[in-house]
Order: C-alpha cells, then structure tokens, then sequence
C-alpha cells in the first residue's frame, strides 16, 4: 500500500497554493489554464490511460499523482517549471512515499516539458500524453474575443471543442481525437504550435509499445 494516495494530494493545501499561485502567474501571461482545471485533467486521463494499458494500480496512483502536481512549479518560472516542480513535490512529501514512488513522480515532473525528454519509466510517459493531449476551449482564460482572435494558442485551444485520447490495447495504439471548429480556426494552425508536442506524444506512446495516432474531425492524420 501507498504511504500517500491521489486523494491526499488533491486535498494538500500547499499543493493547491502552488497550483492556485501557478493559475494566476499564468493568466498574468496571458497563457492558458495551467492550474486546479488542467491539473485534474491532466491526472484523470494519465490515470485512465495507464489503467487502459493493463498497467498496475500503483502506476496509475503514481500517474494521476504526477499529473496533479506536474506545472505547479510555474509560479516560480515558467521556463524551469519541470525541474522546480519535482523539487517542489520532494520538499513536501520526501518522508510520504517510499524512495521509488518519490524518484518516480518527481523524474515524471521533470521530464514532461523538456528538450532532453527520455523516458525510462510508464509514468513518465504517460503524464506526457495526458499533459499534451489536454487542447480545450476551457483552457483560454482570455474573455474578449477579438483578443482571441489574436492569438494562435487561445485561438486553438477555443476551436477545440472536444479532446479525448483513446486505448487500443489490442491493437496497441494510443489515439488522440479532436474536434476543431475550422469557422475559427484552420487545422493548419493546430500543426504550427503543436508539432513538437506530438513528436513528444509519439514517443511516449512508442516507449509504451503503441503507435501515436491523430484523429481530427474524424480525419485521421496519424
């Protein structure tokens, strides 16, 4: 048994501080949402995912954990968040876990934004395909429209009317499946700011012994 389950993260009241602290650093960037919203979507998917797989119940409590926890080091600074993250989690829970379950969520905080991407573990993996698969018109904190108009994120991210990543554990595949309004934005532009993220997203998935697919509008593109 864990020493510290999901739960206990969800309901720790300094992991919400950094994640509620992280939301506003965020929207004062003008970025999308990056806080308690993305943070249990994140965690529900990774967990979802890993269960989908046939993968232990531990991985997917130590997933959904990492999911939960993985940008909250963005108040700090969004260009090192990764790394201040994982020392973040380790500050507060170094004596809650046993040494593996800490070295792994921490090495899968670190590792889910960074050039140097190398997955030695599922957990890794999969938190970087629940992270990067997360494109949804919730996401745009921006309000004025024409503002978002301006903006390829916000613009992206609120013609996507649905995002859901799929299993096939029989036939080993990992799909995600968007529904783009293309009245807002063009699917081009989809691949202009997120090319890397599926480069990422397909090498987790190969890491998992599945191909990457892409699904957009019932087109597939993967």
């Amino acid at each position: 048994m864990m020493m510290t389950t999901f739960n206990d993260i969800k309901n720790n009241l300094q992991v919400l501080n950094f994640i509620n602290q992280t939301e506003g650093a965020m929207t004062a960037l003008e970025y999308t949402n990056h806080g308690v919203r993305h943070a249990n979507i994140v965690a529900e998917r990774a967990k979802k995912v890993i269960k989908d797989l046939g993968l232990s119940e531990k991985d997917g409590e130590l997933s959904a954990i990492a999911g939960f926890c993985h940008d909250m080091g963005n108040f700090m600074t969004r260009n090192s968040h990764h790394y201040y993250g994982a020392l973040l989690f380790h500050q507060i829970f170094q004596d809650k876990f046993e040494p593996e379950e800490i070295s792994t969520i921490m090495q899968a905080i670190a590792n889910h934004d960074s050039q140097e991407m190398n997955f030695t573990n599922a957990v890794s993996a999969v938190l970087v395909l629940a992270d990067k698969s997360d494109v949804d018109r919730s996401r745009v904190t921006e309000t004025n429209l024409e503002k978002i108009k301006t903006d390829i994120h916000d613009r992206v991210n609120y013609a996507t009317r649905e995002s859901k990543i799929k299993v096939d554990k029989i036939k080993k595949r990992i799909t995600l499946t968007l529904k783009i309004d293309t009245n807002f934005c063009p699917i081009i532009e989809y691949f202009e700011i997120f090319t890397e993220r599926m480069t990422f997203c397909r090498k987790a998935a190969q890491f998992l012994g599945c191909d990457f697919g892409l699904v957009i509008n019932k087109f597939r593109l993967l």
